[in-house]
C-alpha cells in the first residue's frame, strides 16, 4: 500500500484580484532582487533575447517564450506517442483472454478503454494574433492573474453529501459547459474537490459517500475520464505487474516549484519546514502565486493521466529534462491552490443494466442496507482479487453494472498475477488444534524464501509474479528454463504457487532468505547466477484453460502432484503429512522437524470442504447443519472491530455467549486475497512459551543521547485501523538495534531527507510527546514484548478493549525488518486488542495478576 492518505485542510480564502502587469515590470522587478540570478530569471530572459540586440519589445518577448514551450511540447509528444502506444499495447496484450469468447468479447471493451485514456493530448493552442484576443478584440499582452484561473463550478459541489440525496443531474448541465469550454473532458479540479473533502473528514462512511458521487457524475457525464479517475484515486497509474514508474524523485518537485512560482532556495527550504508533505509545499507555493506569463491551460483527469504515464515512459537520453519539463507543466497549469456502490446508483449513457432507485433506498433502515451493499462490494472484491486490473474492472462495470456477469469477465486469465490467499497466524499449535477440531488438514513446511505464483500458457510462454503482483520473470530465468522440464504429459497451460528458496545444489540444504535477497533483481542470465533456487510447489489454480479455485485443496494438491515432475533440488512439492486434532504429537514433531532445518515454522490447511463425520464431537455444531452452511466465509476471519464508545448490549453479549463455541463452516476452497481460519501459519516465533510478535510500523523518533546522539532512539511504532486507514502509536522502542542498523536507519530517515518531516502528519493518531522528526511509513518491522498494557497515552485499539484506553508494550524489542510485507500487511489494532485478549485469559488460567498490576515502564 503505498502510503496513507495525506489530509489536508481546505482553503476557502478568496484569491485577491490582482491587476494586470507588463512584462517589462515583471522582469525589472526580478532582476533588481538579490535573489534574481539565483533564481534563474534573468539568465533565462537574456538568453532568449535576439543576438546583438540590446532591448526587445515584451511582446516580442513573450512571442518567443510562447514558441520555444511549443517546439517544446510538439518535440515531447513525438518522442512520447509511441512510447504511449508501446504501453497501452503492452497492456491490452497482457490482459488477453486465452478462455471463453465473453473473455474475447471483454478485452474488446478494455482495447477501447485503454486507447481512451492513452490517447494524445491536443497540440497546445497557438498564440493569438497580435493585439486581438479569442473574440477579435484588441487587447494588449500582459501577465495573467492566478485567481482568474481557478475553477470555480466545482467548488460548491457537495459531493460529500448521503447519496441518497445527492443528484448528479443537478450539477451535469454547468460542469459539462465548463468542461466544453476547456476541450470537452471532465476537469481535473472535480476530483481534486473530491480528494479536498475526503482529506477534511476522518468519517469512513463520509470518505466513501464523497467517493461514490465524484464517481457517479463521471458515470454519467464523462464515462471516459472514469478510468483514469480510478487509477488517480489509486495512486497508480497501471497494475503492479507492469512495470511504469514515475522515476522522479523529490528534486524535480522542488526545482519546478522554485522554476513556475518564482520561489529561491530559502523561500522553498521555509515552506518545507512549515509544512512538511510535498503536496501541501505546492499547494501553498501556488496559492502565493500572483500572476503568470502563460495564462495554464486547464488540467483535464484524462490530461494528467496522460502526463504521467508520458514521465513513466519517459526513456533514453534526454528523459531526465523531458521529465522535468513534464512536472513543470503540472505545476504551471495547476488552477489554483486547491467506489462499487456507484455502479448500483449510476449507469452511462446508453448502457441498460439495472441500478437502484436513491429514494427507496433512502426509506430503507441500516440493517436492511447492509446485506445489499455487502453483495455488491464482495461482487467486486473478488473480481479485483482474481484480476487486478482497473482497466478490465471499470470497462466491464461501464457495460453490465455489478451482476454475476462481472464474475465470468473479470475471472482468472494467464500472465494477469491473482492476489495471493493468506493465512490466519495462530499463537501456539494448541490454537490451532482447537480451531481445526473435527477436520482432516495438511502441515506443510512454511519455508524461508519468496512466494512466487507461475503461470504458464498453452505457447509455452512463463511469467513469474511475486506476492505483491510484481513481474520478477527477468529475476528467475532458470525457473523460467525449468517449466518445460517439470510440464507433465497433458498439461498445456497452468497457474501453480509455490515458494522460491535458495538451495545448495549439490546437498539439497536450505539457505536463508537472506542469501536469496543477494540475488540480482532482474535482467539475470543464467550462466551469471551464483544463488542457486528451487521452487517448492505447494497449490494449483488453473490447469489447462480451467480455474481451480472452486476445487477443495485436496483435489488441487492431487492435480499439481500427478500433472507435474518433481526434479531433485530444482522443483518439489512442499513437504507435508496430513492430520487431524488428534495427532497433537505427530503435528509438534512435524513442527520441530521443521525449524530443525531452518524454516520459518507450518502451514496447516484444511483439505476438505466438509468435516470428517469420524471426527465429530458432542460440543461442535451440528453436521447437517454444517453441511447447510457451506458458503464462501467471511473475510478477514478475525473479524470487524466494534465501534469506538459504543458498548455491547446485554442481549448482544447473551448471544455472543451462546455462539461462542460455534463453529463456521471452513472452505478449503482457494480464496484470493483472503485471510481465512482454513489457513493458518504456526511459526517458531509464535510459540507463547517463547514470545509473541507483532508487525509495526515506524512512524517517528526522537534525537538518541549519549553514545546514541547521533541517530534515532527512541522510535515511535504503530498498528494499523484498517476502518480509518490511519496509523495508531503503540509504543516507543530503544532494544534489539544494531550499530550498524542505527546508521542505515539514520540515513534512511535523514532529518532534511525525503522520508521525515517536522509536522505530524493527520493520518497518525498520537497524544504523546513531540518526535524531532516524523518517517515517511514505508516500512514494516517485527517486534518481541513482555506483556501487553493498557495505556492512558497510546490510543490504539482504544474501544477494543476499553472504552478510555489505548493497548502499549512493556519492553520492546527490535527483531528485523519484514522484507516480505507492504506497510498493509502490518499488524491491525484488532489483532493487538486479540492479543491482549489471550494473555489476559493466559494469566488468569494461572492464577497470575494482570500485565496492568505490574509497575514498570509500558513502554521502554
Amino acid at each position: 500500500m503505498e502510503s496513507p492518505k495525506k489530509r489536508r485542510k481546505n482553503n476557502d480564502s478568496k484569491p485577491v484580484a490582482v491587476p494586470s502587469r507588463s512584462l517589462h515590470s515583471f522582469f525589472g522587478k526580478q532582476n533588481s532582487t538579490p535573489d534574481a540570478k539565483q533564481n534563474g530569471n534573468s539568465k533565462f530572459v537574456d538568453k532568449l533575447r535576439s543576438p546583438g540586440d540590446n532591448v526587445i519589445s515584451d511582446e516580442e518577448l513573450a512571442r518567443q517564450l510562447q514558441e520555444q514551450w511549443q517546439e517544446e511540447d510538439r518535440r515531447a509528444e513525438a518522442r512520447t506517442n509511441e512510447a504511449i502506444q508501446e504501453v497501452s499495447a503492452q497492456q491490452i496484450t497482457a490482459h488477453q483472454s486465452t478462455t471463453t469468447s465473453a473473455e474475447n468479447a471483454h478485452n474488446t471493451g478494455t482495447d477501447e478503454a485503454t486507447f481512451a485514456v492513452s490517447a494524445p493530448e491536443p497540440a497546445p493552442q497557438p498564440l493569438q494574433e497580435h493585439g486581438k484576443n479569442a473574440a477579435g478584440n484588441k487587447s494588449v499582452l500582459s501577465l495573467q492573474s492566478t485567481g482568474a484561473a481557478e475553477d470555480t463550478v466545482t467548488q460548491n459541489i457537495p459531493f460529500d453529501q448521503s447519496p441518497f440525496t445527492f443528484r448528479p443531474s443537478d450539477y451535469l448541465p454547468d460542469l459539462k459547459r465548463h468542461w466544453a469550454a476547456d476541450g470537452g473532458d471532465a476537469s481535473y479540479a472535480l476530483l481534486t474537490r473530491c480528494f479536498i473533502l475526503i482529506n477534511a473528514t476522518t468519517s469512513r462512511i463520509k470518505t466513501v459517500d464523497t467517493l461514490v458521487n465524484c464517481l457517479r457524475l463521471l458515470i454519467e457525464g464523462d464515462p471516459e475520464s472514469l478510468l483514469p479517475a480510478v487509477w488517480l484515486a489509486t495512486n497508480s497509474i497501471s497494475p503492479s505487474y507492469i512495470s511504469l514508474e514515475l522515476g522522479l524523485g523529490g528534486s524535480a518537485i522542488s526545482k519546478a516549484l522554485k522554476k513556475v512560482c518564482a520561489l529561491d532556495n530559502a523561500g522553498l527550504k521555509s515552506l518545507y519546514d512549515k509544512y512538511g508533505d510535498a503536496g501541501d509545499v505546492a499547494f501553498e507555493a501556488k496559492k502565493r502565486q500572483s500572476f503568470t506569463l502563460r495564462k495554464p491551460k486547464p488540467l483535464s483527469i484524462k490530461s494528467v493521466y496522460q502526463l504521467l504515464v508520458k514521465i513513466a515512459t519517459s526513456k533514453g537520453q534526454g528523459s531526465v529534462e523531458q521529465k522535468q519539463r513534464f512536472v513543470e507543466r503540472l505545476v504551471q497549469d495547476a488552477r489554483g491552490a486547491e467506489e462499487s456502490r456507484a455502479f448500483t446508483l449510476a449507469r452511462p449513457s446508453g448502457a441498460h443494466f439495472p441500478i437502484r432507485d436513491t429514494a427507496e433506498l433512502g426509506k430503507l433502515k441500516k440493517e436492511d442496507l447492509a446485506p445489499i451493499w455487502a453483495k455488491v462490494e464482495e461482487t467486486v472484491k473478488t473480481c479485483f482479487a482474481r484480476r487486478p486490473n482497473y482497466n478490465d474492472l471499470v470497462a466491464a462495470l461501464l457495460e453490465i453494472g455489478v451482476c454475476e456477469e462481472l464474475l465470468i469477465r473479470c475471472n482468472l486469465t494467464m500472465h494477469v498475477p491473482l492476489r495471493p490467499m493468506l493465512g490466519s497466524i495462530t499463537r501456539d499449535l494448541s490454537e490451532m488444534l482447537t480451531k481445526l477440531q473435527g477436520r482432516d488438514f495438511s502441515c506443510e513446511y512454511k519455508y524461508d524464501g519468496q512466494r512466487a505464483q507461475v503461470h504458464c500458457d498453452e505457447n509455452g510462454k512463463v511469467s513469474i509474479f511475486s506476492r505483491h503482483l510484481e513481474a520478477m520473470t527477468d529475476k528467475y530465468p532458470d525457473l523460467v528454463a525449468l517449466v518445460p522440464e517439470v510440464r507433465g504429459e497433458g498439461v498445456s497451460s497452468f497457474i501453480l504457487e509455490g515458494e522460491v528458496v535458495a538451495v545448495d545444489q549439490q546437498t539439497g540444504d536450505l539457505k536463508t532468505f537472506q542469501t536469496l535477497t543477494n540475488r540480482a533483481r532482474k535482467d539475470v542470465e543464467i550462466g551469471t547466477i551464483q544463488v542457486n533456487v528451487c521452487l517448492f510447489a505447494f497449490d494449483l489454480m488453473y490447469l489447462n484453460g480451467e480455474p481451480l479455485l472452486n476445487r477443495p485443496f485436496r483435489e488441487r494438491r492431487g492435480l499439481l502432484r500427478n500433472m507435474f515432475i518433481e526434479k531433485q533440488y530444482r522443483f518439489t512439492w512442499v513437504k507435508s503429512i496430513d492430520a487431524t486434532s488428534q495427532d497433537s504429537e505427530t503435528v509438534q514433531e512435524f513442527l520441530k522437524s521443521a525449524i530443525d532445518i531452518k524454516c520459518e515454522g507450518i502451514m496447516v490447511k484444511v483439505l476438505d470442504n466438509l468435516p470428517n463425520p469420524d471426527l465429530i464431537t458432542e460440543d461442535m455444531e451440528n453436521y447437517d447443519a454444517l453441511k447447510q452452511e457451506l458458503k464462501p466465509p467471511p473475510t478477514p476471519s478475525r473479524g470487524t472491530p466494534s465501534k469506538k464508545g459504543r458498548k455491547k448490549t446485554q442481549d448482544e453479549k447473551e448471544e455472543e455467549k451462546k455462539s461462542g463455541a460455534r463453529r463456521k463452516a471452513l472452505l478449503s476452497t482457494y480464496e484470493p486475497d483472503k485471510r481465512l481460519d482454513s489457513w493458518l501459519k504456526v511459526k517458531k516465533d509464535y510459540d507463547s512459551t517463547v514470545f509473541d510478535t507483532i508487525d509495526l510500523i515506524p512512524v517517528a523518533a526522537w534525537h538518541g543521547q549519549g553514545r546514541k546522539a547521533n541517530w534515532w532512539s527512541p522510535i515511535l511504532l504503530a498498528c494499523r485501523n484498517p476502518e480509518t486507514g490511519s496509523l495508531e502509536v503503540v509504543t516507543k522502542c530503544i532494544s534489539g538495534f544494531s550499530d550498524k542498523f542505527y546508521k542505515e536507519n539514520k540515513e534512511k530517515y535523514s532529518e532534511d531527507g525525503e522520508n521525515t518531516t517536522k509536522t505530524k502528519p493527520s493520518y497518525i493518531e498520537y497524544s504523546g510527546g513531540h518526535p524531532a522528526v516524523w518517517f515517511e511509513p514505508q516500512e514494516v518491522w517485527e517486534m518481541a514484548f513482555a506483556d501487553i498494557t493498557l495505556s492512558p497515552v497510546y490510543t490504539a485499539a482504544i474501544g477494543l478493549v476499553s472504552e478510555d484506553r489505548g493497548l502499549s508494550m512493556r519492553f520492546p524489542r527490535f527483531l528485523k525488518v519484514r522484507e516480505d510485507k507492504s506497510i498493509d500487511e502490518a499488524s491491525t489494532n484488532d489483532f493487538l486488542a486479540g492479543l491482549y485478549r489471550k494473555q489476559e485469559e493466559k494469566l488468569k488460567i494461572e492464577g497470575k495478576p494482570s500485565a496492568n498490576d505490574v509497575d514498570g515502564e509500558e513502554d521502554v
